[in-house]
């Protein structure tokens, strides 16, 4: 196991953090532009509701993201500001259809402490600054001159320290903010000031409001005619200008968000903590405001973000639950709530904590997490790959080939599966009561083995064996006509559609017939030079019942040829290269683009472009997808054609954005697939694998499949027991009367309905913190134990908690033996038959003890002391690593003969961890709140007892992402024959709903793809001129460092997306094939 690491994205941020609405890509286009935190996603308003426009990775987290229009402008620019104080200026590129950077610069001051409340960046309405409140008592203005250009940033002092809002006025003739702030006796306060742009200084405002509401912390400025400024406070909502004041008393609530609904600002959608969506709005005559109103609309999802877009459309974005786009209606439904949710958009974030289980026992592992926050808390089940849903199936042992047949030509769904085996052929058709059962179709040979049958016109059904091509009507199901192989040759390979057959037969011949009313032609015959391996006439031309050309794979030159119908003239010649043949060639045609498919007898897959007007193939593309014979067939799914490629790693091949994509299917094996699209199965597959024919539906084509089970409530825990079958949760619900009480469960649900079975209520100010499922030595149960702690308003840290054991009997939990501790328990761990608990700053050791009446129950064994916080704990065999609260990474022992735990060594530096993994026996993995990565190496070589007490750090990485938890696990089959079989893996999830994947790699792996990443960044530019070796340094408030020992495996992935020229550009100062790096970095995708 290595300190090489590669770090990539399985699932990509989920939680929205900002959002804002304007003309970007158009004077005429409206736009929702949504920030998930390192991601931006512009979206195009159209009449069937929001279409993507572009996803892309910003090289920092976003601080600030606001649409401005500079003077003399016809559409808007965005402003973005990092938390790292780099800013940029994008515009949209409608050419490209990408974004181009229009300004961009760095905030960073070295003296200021940075703000507590987090960064404020503003524009004034008139556009002559921006604004930013970085650290305290600065507010730094970055002006525009008369062209729109930005000029140089300056600071002004800003008397008030602890600031909570600030924003630009409307309608003042110098630029004024408004400023909402606390001050040292805990009072809220409002200023206003002028920012005299000559003198570099604040001028005294129009207006202040001394005494508001103790809970005020938003404002929101309102536009012309009315201006002024509304302040939005827990019971009263004030509005404020140079003569006007009004206020209103509203219900206790914090305000979250808000959107403003009207040009003229009269109306404002307001969204609290609890979900809850209000109107507010402003009552004025003759440009005079009269009074405030507030209205409740319904509940939607907790929002971070309120972007009304247009004709009553608002879109929600959200931190804690799915974001949603809603539709205000007119009356209220029988509810009494006005909103109506049109979209969900899931959001996996905040990810508090996850287990890695393989529900299906299928050797793949399937993320659950405990994500969202309070009401919107949810389990989500993760899972990689397609999952094939089963609804019939029959023994049936080897099969050789399955077509499905119709009735009739217009008949909408297919009546017969046809199967092949080696010496005869069956037919199986859907009874009336949807059951599978044989049955005949008296002009097919059912005493041989079917090379290819097919639909034809006119009624008819083709069966190609290998003595002969037999046409047959499929209503009277008589055989109508038949072309016989000639003397001393049998048909080797066959492939047709509704009107043509083309066939191959030993000696290298190639013979094309039509298909007409009753009658089979022979066209046209070819002597080739080699023997024939495989066929396809597709047709994926203007006409579906015929194709103009032919692929045919040849044995001995290993290559694969276009020949053009009727007339069979060779019009391409490609060399595959290598000695293996190809076994199945397939013309296909995704998202309008023309692909040959060629997939090999070891289970490699080539594809190229192909031209359907030349014949020509071009941009060559190899795949590894398993490592036996691969047989190609198309099906559709939802309307939309998809290849399914049967080997030992059954894959589909779809399209997204113009780029091929390959998920797999979580199956073993599949030696042969069809589409069986039947009245009683729609949209089926028919599946042979292992022994048994399988009919099933497929899920949406798409790499992750999450399935969300909304819980109410927010999981802070989760723990799976294989034995019980059930998982336990650690919860807390939010009793919705005035006191704002919190009740805590242990709960235990079933691990394939996930319905609650069982629940144990803990004690009023008892939190669950730390969950488990282990055994105890010279004991065969299996017990949930749960660590405690009993959370005291008065109380700065617990000072008393529990560690309760539970077993699962009749589906119950019973509690079997608790123990009291004298802090939070805020990890559990099973360790050598005994129970290793972290309890506030310390870490105690527990046996399990029988006692004189046959119960059992924990006593204490042994401890170690000296950590500020033991936060995380995880351990291998005698080692124990901790994961301090700011303390960083130490190493403890077990001695076993003096029943002791001891340090035995610590990483010196000061990180606050957010978790902590072992990698192996000498290497650990940490995250600290600074959203950084990194490892460290026990050097148990070191020379004296100093060196050895050192932890070193061997790894540093800026993820961009809060940790909150490590597993070890993957989310992909892993097959040992495959490259990526052997990589240990370690699962992250994120607060903002990020899953990802840490991969270990081989050394010199790691540096052919660390090279690789270098000509990336050369290659690759960032968004807003952002850089990406800045953005991966490890960052914290003493030091920044150049990653090291970590590749960013989003960035290397992206070259696949790359266009061919930048491709062969990186391949020449590689020097290695394009195809070759392709295929490196297609096996490294199928990590996650």
């Amino acid at each position: 196991m290595s300190i090489w690491n590669y770090v990539v994205t399985a699932h990509k941020p989920t939680n929205v953090t900002h959002s804002s609405v304007g003309n970007f890509t158009s004077p005429q286009e409206l736009n929702l532009i949504i920030a998930k935190c390192t991601r931006i996603e512009i979206h195009l308003l159209t009449p069937q509701g929001l279409q993507p426009m572009l996803d892309v990775p910003i090289y920092g987290r976003i601080a600030t993201l606001e649409l401005f229009r500079p003077h003399g402008e016809a559409q808007d620019f965005l402003f973005i500001a990092t938390e790292r104080y780099k800013f940029c200026v994008l515009q949209w590129d409608a050419e490209s259809s990408e974004l181009i950077t229009r300004a961009m610069g760095d905030v960073f001051d070295r003296i200021g402490r940075p703000t507590d409340n987090g960064q404020i960046g503003i524009i004034d309405p008139d556009c002559r600054l921006i604004g930013l409140h970085l650290y305290d008592g600065l507010f730094k203005v970055i002006p525009f001159d008369s062209k729109g250009q930005l000029k140089e940033a300056f600071n002004i002092r800003l008397e008030e320290l602890q600031v909570l809002d600030i924003k630009f006025l409307y309608g003042c003739s110098k630029p004024t903010i408004v400023v909402l702030y606390q001050d040292n006796k805990d009072a809220r306060h409002v200023k206003t000031y002028e920012v005299a742009l000559k003198d570099k200084d604040f001028a005294e405002g129009p207006w202040y409001q001394n005494n508001l509401d103790n809970g005020a912390d938003l404002l929101i400025p309102v536009p012309p005619p009315l201006c002024g400024v509304l302040i939005i406070g827990e019971e009263t909502i004030v509005y404020c200008s140079a003569n006007t004041f009004k206020a209103i008393p509203i219900r206790p609530s914090i305000t979250k968000a808000y959107g403003r609904v009207d040009a003229d600002g009269s109306r404002y959608l307001l969204g609290d903590h609890a979900g809850l969506l209000h109107l507010l709005v402003i009552t004025h005559e003759k440009e005079k405001v009269t009074g405030l109103k507030i209205e409740l609309l319904g509940e939607t999802s907790i929002a971070s973000t309120i972007s009304y877009l247009d004709n009553a459309f608002v879109y929600i974005g959200s931190s804690y639950g799915d974001s949603q786009l809603i539709k205000l209606n007119l009356q209220p439904d029988a509810k009494g709530s006005y909103v109506e949710v049109l979209e969900r958009y899931v959001n996996l974030g905040p990810i508090v904590d996850f287990c890695v289980v393989d529900l299906e026992r299928q050797g793949q592992g399937q993320v659950v997490t405990c994500s969202g926050a309070y009401k919107d808390g949810s389990l989500r089940i993760v899972r990689n790959g397609i999952g094939i849903n089963e609804q019939a199936s029959v023994e049936l042992q080897g099969i050789k080939g399955m077509w499905s047949l119709r009735s009739s030509t217009d008949d909408p769904f297919d009546t017969f599966l046809v199967v092949s085996f080696i010496s005869e052929t069956r037919i199986l058709a859907m009874n009336l009561e949807d059951e599978l059962e044989e049955t005949e179709i008296e002009g097919f040979c059912s005493q041989a083995q079917t090379l290819f049958c097919h639909d034809a016109v006119y009624n008819q059904l083709v069966q190609v064996t290998s003595s002969s091509v037999r046409l047959v009507s499929s209503t009277s199901r008589e055989l109508r006509h038949e072309w016989k192989a000639p003397a001393g040759y049998s048909v080797n390979v066959a492939t047709a559609n509704a009107t043509q057959v083309l066939l191959a037969t030993g000696g290298g011949h190639l013979v094309y017939l039509e298909i007409d009313d009753g009658t089979l032609t022979e066209i046209k015959h070819a002597q080739l030079e080699y023997e024939i391996s495989c066929l396809d006439i597709n047709p994926i031309g203007e006409n579906p019942n015929y194709s103009q050309i032919a692929a045919v794979g040849m044995w001995t030159d290993i290559s694969v040829r276009i020949f053009s119908l009727p007339d069979l003239n060779l019009i391409t010649k490609e060399h595959l290269g290598g000695e293996i043949i190809p076994r199945s060639v397939l013309l296909c045609a995704f998202e309008g683009i023309s692909y040959l498919l060629c997939a090999l007898g070891d289970g490699h897959l080539l594809n190229f472009l192909l031209n359907m007007n030349t014949g020509e193939l071009t941009d060559r593309k190899k795949v590894s997808l398993g490592t036996q014979p691969i047989t190609l067939r198309t099906f559709s799914s939802k309307s939309t054609t998809h290849v399914f490629a049967a080997s030992d790693r059954p894959t589909v091949i779809y399209s997204s954005n113009k780029k091929l994509l390959y998920s797999n299917v979580n199956l073993k094996e599949v030696s042969h697939m069809c589409p069986f699209n039947s009245a009683a199965f729609p949209d089926s597959l028919a599946i042979a694998k292992e022994g048994e024919l399988t009919i099933g539906t497929i899920d949406d084509i798409q790499k992750l499949h999450i399935r969300s089970i909304p819980l109410g409530e927010h999981a802070r825990r989760i723990c799976h027991q294989e034995q019980s079958r059930t998982f336990a949760i650690c919860s807390l619900k939010n009793q919705s009367s005035a006191d704002e009480s919190e009740m805590h469960f242990i709960r235990l649900l079933d691990d394939q309905t996930f319905e609650f079975m069982s629940t144990y209520p803990l004690d009023t100010f008892e939190y669950g913190c730390s969950i488990l499922s282990c055994s105890f030595s010279d004991d065969s149960n299996v017990y949930y134990c749960v660590g405690t702690a009993y959370v005291l308003p008065e109380e700065n840290e617990p000072t008393k908690g529990r560690i309760l054991v539970f077993i699962v009997e009749d589906g119950k939990l019973q509690l079997i033996a608790e123990k009291e501790t004298k802090g939070a328990v805020y990890s559990l761990n099973a360790f050598n038959g005994k129970l290793l608990a972290a309890i506030n700053q310390k870490i105690q050791l527990y046996k399990w003890m029988l006692r004189d009446d046959g119960s059992r129950e924990l006593q204490s064994e042994c401890g170690h002391h000296g950590h500020i916080l033991a936060l995380y704990v995880q351990t291998r065999g005698d080692f124990i690593v901790v994961g301090d609260l700011m303390k960083s990474i130490s190493l403890l022992i077990y001695k076993h003969e003096e029943g002791a735990i001891e340090e035995r060594a610590r990483d010196y530096n000061a990180n606050w961890m957010s978790a902590v993994e072992i990698v192996d026996d000498d290497i650990y993995l940490g995250a600290e709140n600074n959203f950084n990565l990194f490892t460290v190496r026990k050097n148990s070589e070191g020379a004296t007892d100093e060196e050895r007490g050192r932890l070193e750090v061997v790894g540093e990485y800026h993820l961009g992402e809060f940790v909150n938890r490590f597993r070890h696990g993957s989310l992909v089959m892993r097959l040992p024959d495959s490259d990526v079989g052997q990589i240990p893996t370690v699962i992250f999830g994120t607060v903002n709903g990020v899953i990802g994947v840490i991969a270990s790699l081989p050394h010199e792996q790691y540096l052919f793809l660390e090279k690789l990443q270098s000509n990336l960044r050369k290659v690759i530019k960032g968004v807003g001129g952002l850089n990406h070796e800045q953005w991966r340094s490890f960052n914290n408030e003493k030091k920044t460092v150049d990653a090291k020992n970590f590749l960013d495996g989003d960035l290397i992935e992206s070259f696949l997306d790359l266009s061919r020229s930048r491709m062969d550009e990186i391949s020449k100062t590689m020097n290695v094939s394009v195809e070759e790096l392709c295929k490196r970095v297609e096996e490294l995708t199928r990590l996650h």
